[in-house]
């Protein structure tokens, strides 16, 4: 199928929250647009050590990766990171892969926009039969909601 890449934005969901609280400019809000990889196999956001201090992501965690050489990695999760594509938004960590050369964007956040790789054009696309909206699948045992 070949490879496909997506023009993203991310920034620092804190600062977000920050600017909303009226604790800083709207305009202090840390973020970048960026070319990134859409990589299906990948766990979550994987950026660079650049990245994550130009956006001042703070480290939430460390965890063991496995990469795709076989070799295992010990790497830092930062976040929160708000990952923005045309009218789709997720938040999700990002994972700190040293020397990274570029952005991969992963399952979790790739599900959180419910968006999809159109196959024929090799793209990123919104869901076709969701537009103008991300729909979020929940799992719930509450007969109450079936009939609400």
């Amino acid at each position: 199928m070949g490879l496909v890449y997506a023009n993203i934005t991310i920034q620092n969901s804190l600062d977000d929250v920050l600017a909303q609280q009226g604790d800083i400019p709207k305009e202090n809000i840390r973020k970048m647009d960026v070319k990134s990889l859409v990589d299906t196999g990948a766990w979550t956001l994987t950026i660079n050590e650049e990245i994550a201090t130009q956006l001042g992501l703070k480290v939430k965690d460390r965890t063991d990766i496995s990469l795709a050489n076989g070799t295992i990695s010990r790497c830092d999760l930062v976040g929160p990171v708000d990952v923005r594509f045309e009218n789709r938004f997720a938040s999700c960590l990002a994972l700190v892969l040293p020397g990274a050369d570029e952005v991969l964007l992963g399952a979790i956040p790739l599900e959180g926009m419910d968006v999809m790789i159109d196959p024929s054009s090799h793209q990123l696309v919104v869901h076709p039969n969701r537009p103008h909206g991300a729909q979020m699948k929940v799992k719930c045992s509450f007969s109450s909601y079936a009939h609400g």
